[in-house]
């Protein structure tokens, strides 16, 4: 029995130990995810005043951009995907690959080619596990990333919807990221980032008609300056939705974590007790036994 209650009591001190270090993660969480909101809160703003100016130029000019053209072609698709790059957030990572993999089986029923962009660790080794190929990959600072990493990110997507088809040319650019809607409720997504549909434009960032203004020097010039900055808000807002998100799942899968080990330490407990009740009982039995058997033999 006292075989027993060792293993017992050393189930109980590394589950002890094991319940401290998700209580520290869990705090750590808790302590940051009221800075990403505060984060995802100032960027709001930004972004949706670009979206309304973008809305406006291509509502009311009849320029045939290319970032709102449709391309003919190319059928490659570029397709980003946002993942953390630690584990410990539950089912959040998994989530996102998840409607990715709808989305890349979407992309091909249609005919169209995946080139596959990876931010994350979690997504860059699950593509990689897979033999997937990567045109390019980000990873470190998932949950608070920086303008500047947008940018990086927003520029190369940018560079290849615009480069030509024979040099790897994208006609569309999807990205898949969780949406975070409160501390409760995150959510995967797909948006459909370029080329912009006019009328997608206008009912996401108003429920007016954008107003009527005269471009200077011209529609055309307009858009060129605008669609860069266009793509690093709406870059930047998904990496700070995802950001959130992830935090967020993460306190919650650490909280779940603590109470699972306690209940495993209770559980241990209760066994190690009983264990040593039966030890002693034997004991106990033993030496009566012991007695009586001395008592018998005078």
């Amino acid at each position: 029995m006292s075989g027993k209650q060792r293993e017992y009591r050393g189930r109980i001190r590394s589950t002890q130990s094991l319940k401290k270090i998700f209580r520290a993660m869990e705090l750590i969480a808790a302590s940051r995810i009221g800075k990403a909101r505060q984060r995802l809160g100032e960027a709001a703003p930004y972004t949706r005043a670009i979206q309304r100016a973008i809305s406006s130029v291509t509502y009311h000019s009849n320029t045939d951009h290319p970032l709102t053209s449709e391309r003919d072609d190319t059928n490659r698709v570029a397709v980003l995907v946002i993942t953390a790059d630690r584990g410990m957030a539950g089912a959040y990572s998994a989530n996102v690959l998840r409607e990715a993999e709808r989305l890349r089986e979407r992309l091909e029923s249609e005919g169209k080619e995946v080139a596959q962009y990876a931010a994350g660790r979690r997504a860059v080794s699950y593509y990689k596990f897979r033999h997937r190929d990567l045109v390019a990959t980000w990873d470190d600072g998932s949950d608070s990333p920086t303008f500047d990493r947008a940018i990086e990110i927003a520029d190369t997507l940018h560079a290849a919807f615009l480069a030509d088809a024979d040099k790897g040319g994208v006609s569309e650019i999807h990205v898949v990221y969780t949406r975070f809607n409160s501390m409760v409720k995150q959510e995967p997504w797909v948006l459909r980032m370029l080329p912009i549909e006019v009328v997608e434009g206008v009912a996401e960032t108003t429920d007016e008609v954008p107003p009527l203004y005269d471009f200077e020097p011209g529609a055309e010039e307009v858009l060129d300056a605008l669609f860069p900055r266009y793509l690093r808000a709406r870059i930047f807002t998904c990496l700070l939705q995802a950001a959130a998100s992830e935090l967020a799942n993460r306190q919650r899968a650490m909280n779940t974590a603590v109470t699972n080990a306690e209940d495993i330490i209770r559980q241990y407990t209760r066994l190690a007790n009983s264990a040593r009740q039966s030890e002693i009982t034997q004991e106990i039995s033993e030496i009566v036994s012991g007695a009586d058997a001395l008592a018998a033999g005078s």
